[in-house]
């Protein structure tokens, strides 16, 4: 199956979920209106709500509370986004201006707080004190995450230990609480339950460590930033850790200069790149990345090999093949 076929599986509650997307933003606030709606539709996957939605499917759920709660996750992402930037000092948030560089960074905050407000107001409307706790211990561990990075915030002696625990916490467990409550909503037994959490959890470290690849070798256009911008923020991700783990010391300081530098140039960039090619860092990192999604696809196989866990699989296969 094709990602788009899983996309068409579930094209009607997309629509549902966008619309409660703008429902939920009608703010008298104007500036929380205007920020939430920029970020909402500046060409997010949605990635996340399409888990819930299809591990909604897969798990025979009949009910309707997958929809808030689909908007409950994009809304817990979109704020992290909003920090994020601010923290990055970015200027472009999916091929567009980040809404730091238009609105300002206390707004961005404040709008992000308010998003991560909203997402636990419609948490708390639905009354399942399991998926509260599972949300609580959701957003603790990204802001953990969120930390740790900005812990090893140029750091050249970054270990893939600690990257992963970084990616795990900031990332990966908002996909695996995403495929998790389905289950709990169907009415899952455990060992189906911590299956699909063990899907998304895969499949959210996976999508990270091909993120990092992209940032060395999409296009500009197809990525939406400028190449080579986590080195400029002084994110050390997993093919520089290769490449550090490998090199000659002199390589080896090359890359800490380009790390530590408040502007890495062209030219600089260029040296840093040819490093990891040499040592292979980007063909290290997409071969971890797949064995992460054969881990996820492996989750599902409590699951019946019907359309529904195809289409997982087809999420899963995506993150490997996707170009931006």
């Amino acid at each position: 199956m094709h990602i788009q076929e899983a996309f068409n599986l579930i094209r009607d509650d997309i629509l549902r979920v966008e619309a409660e997307f703008k429902k939920n933003l009608d703010s008298d606030v104007y500036l929380i209106k205007k920020v939430g709606e920029y970020i909402l539709t500046s060409g997010g996957k949605r990635l996340r709500p399409l888990v819930l939605l299809l591990s909604s499917r897969l798990c025979g759920y009949g009910g309707s509370i997958h929809i808030p709660m689909s908007v409950v996750v994009e809304f817990i992402h979109t704020a992290t986004l909003l920090h994020d930037d601010v923290v990055d000092n970015a200027d472009l948030r999916r091929g567009n201006a980040s809404a730091n560089s238009l609105w300002g960074n206390g707004s961005s905050v404040l709008v992000g707080d308010y998003l991560l407000s909203k997402a636990f107001y419609l948490a708390v409307k639905q009354g399942d004190m399991r998926i509260l706790q599972i949300l609580s211990d959701t957003t603790t561990r990204m802001a953990e995450g969120e930390v740790l990075q900005l812990i090893k915030h140029s750091d050249i002696e970054t270990t893939e230990e600690e990257y992963l625990n970084v990616i795990t916490n900031k990332t990966a467990v908002l996909f695996s609480a995403s495929c998790r409550i389905p289950a709990i909503l169907a009415g899952m037994d455990t060992e189906r339950e911590e299956a699909l959490a063990g899907y998304g959890m895969e499949l959210g470290i996976a999508y990270q460590l091909m993120d990092d690849c992209l940032d060395y070798t999409s296009k500009d256009e197809c990525l939406g930033k400028t190449i080579g911008n986590d080195l400029r923020e002084g994110k050390v991700t997993m093919p520089l850790i290769k490449a550090c783990r490998d090199a000659t010391p002199g390589e080896r300081e090359i890359m800490r200069e380009a790390i530590e530098a408040d502007d890495v140039d062209r030219e600089r960039l260029e040296e840093v790149l040819a490093i990891i090619k040499k040592y292979g860092g980007i063909e290290y990192t997409t071969a971890f990345a797949k064995e992460r999604i054969e881990k996820a696809k492996k989750y599902l196989d409590p699951f019946d090999p019907d359309t529904e866990r195809a289409s997982l699989a087809a999420v899963a296969d995506y993150v490997i093949e996707r170009t931006s």
